[in-house]
Parts: C-alpha cells; structure tokens; sequence
C-alpha cells in the first residue's frame, strides 16, 4: 500500500493539536460572566462557504442567518451576543483561551478537540464522502476505490477517520492506494479535474456545495466513513454557556429555523442529528459507530 505525502503548511486540523492545548487557561467566561457585562462574543470564520463567508465585505452564510435567531434569543434573556469574524487560523486557540465565548463555526468534532471543548449539538452532518469527476463510471461502490488514488487536505479532521475506509477496502479483500495531502481542498479538487487524482475525500456539507457550484465537472459518490458531526466548540470551564447553546439549538429545531437553514445552506436538512451536546471522547465513538 503506497502512502505519499506533499509538503504542506498545517492548517484546519493540526491546530488543534498543540497551540490549543498548551494556551488553555482559566479565562473562560461562563454565563454569570456573560450576563455582568451584558454581552458573549462569538467567533466567526471569513472564508469556509457555505457556514461563514464574505461577499463585498459583509458576512454570509448559514451561520450568518442564524446568528440573528441567536441574537433574539440572547436578548429575551437581557444581552446581546457580538461577532467577530476572523480568519480560522488561531480561531479555536482564541476561543479556548478566552478571547472569545465560542466558536460559531463549521468546526468537526475530533478526539483531540474534545480533550479542550465541550461541543454543543450538532448542526450538520460531516459524514465523509468521496468526489468524483463528473460522468466517471469506473467509480461507484467502495471495491471500486481500491488501489485508487486520493486527495485529501493535510492536517484536517479527515485523515483521522481514514481508517474507516481502509478497514472497508479491507472487507472487500483490497488496499487504499497512493494518499495525497494538499494544502488546501481547491488545489486537491484542480487536481482532481485534470486527472491526477482519482477521487477526493471531504464532509459532506463540502461535497454538496462544490457539486451545487462545480457539478459541470464533479460528482458526488458514496459515504467512506459512519457519521460525523458540525457543531460549536465551547471551552470545557463554561458549562453554562453549553446549557445555553443546548437551548437554543432545541428552540431553532423545534420551530422548524434549523432545518430551513439546512435546506437553504447544506441541500439537505438533518432531523435525526443527536439532540444533545457531546462531551467527550466515548460518547463521541458511540455516536459516530467508531467502537
């Protein structure tokens, strides 16, 4: 089994890996905190469509709208909640040292994410599924990826549940193929289109806006791991604001706001998502069928 891998700058996954864990302090404001000075702070990403972007330099986006639902939430409760949009470098060290309350965001629920945040409920799925070029028939069912060759982008929270894939190949009595790591999914999907890789693995959300926007020339295939989760990480010190998130996320869900949003935003809404935050690491394992 061949293994390659492109020299690459770090960037959404490995983060998370050691600047997160060694700037962890004790700053967090939990909701008594946030109530006193009338206010929580929430961080937002400037460029992952379709969860938070910028177009002619204001805010767009799933989390976008649904930050006014947010808003009207938080004020019926006496304060106000405000944004801050900035680029996700740094963005979750940021939020577990105290600089921000959360993170609204299109973050993945990880093994090493879980050991700083508490996640709130899930949002959307992230599923891993495969991208094809368009009208690629020698691609269908998971014995056909076998021996194939892969994009994926370093250092995200995808290498991690490869294995998955590789334990279906196995099933199928065949081996993964030549595993090619990018700096980022734009330069994995031009290699895609010019043939140099034969499929790309991604969430599923990303699958299905590069397939909105791209289908002339990509193509979506199957599902390559169990379920995944999006969700918002908050500091494991404000439990609080965990319950809040918990509230709202069930308020959104109940009155019909969340899978509006999901609809308009991912293509698909999610109605069967766990209904409750996740806490750590077996819990996590259970939900996803990594057991």
């Amino acid at each position: 089994m061949a293994q390659a891998l492109r020299p690459t700058h770090l960037l959404r996954g490995l983060l998370m890996a050691g600047a997160v864990l060694s700037s962890l302090t004790a700053a967090q404001a939990d909701m008594k905190e946030i109530k006193a000075k009338g206010a929580m702070t929430v961080a937002t990403e400037d460029d992952y469509a379709p969860f938070n972007f910028i177009v002619d330099g204001q805010p767009e986006g799933f989390h976008k709208e649904l930050l006014e639902d947010l808003q009207a939430f938080a004020k019926k409760q006496g304060f106000e909640v405000k944004q801050e949009i900035l680029p996700w470098t740094g963005l979750l060290a940021s939020v577990s040292s105290g600089q921000y309350d959360m993170a609204f965001t299109g973050a993945l629920v990880t093994d090493d994410r879980l050991r700083v945040f508490n996640f709130a409920p899930p949002f959307a799925s992230a599923q891993h599924y495969y991208v094809k070029r368009k009208g690629d028939d020698s691609l269908s069912d998971i014995a056909s990826l076998c021996g194939k060759t892969v994009g994926l982008q370093a250092g995200s929270a995808l290498l991690a549940r490869l294995p998955e894939l590789k334990k279906m190949m196995a099933d199928k009595n065949c081996e993964i193929g030549e595993v090619v790591e990018y700096q980022s999914y734009p330069e994995a999907y031009a290699d895609l289109a010019n043939g140099r890789l034969n499929y790309v693995i991604n969430a599923l959300i990303s699958v299905n806006d590069l397939v909105k926007n791209r289908g002339d020339v990509f193509e979506k295939g199957i599902a390559v791991s169990g379920p995944g989760f999006a969700a918002w990480p908050i500091p494991k010190e404000s439990p609080e604001l965990l319950e809040f998130a918990t509230a709202f996320m069930k308020e959104v869900r109940d009155n019909g706001r969340l899978a509006a949003l999901q609809t308009k935003w991912f293509g698909e809404a999610f109605p069967n998502l766990p209904a409750e935050p996740i806490k750590d690491v077996t819990q996590f394992h259970t939900l996803a069928g990594l057991n």
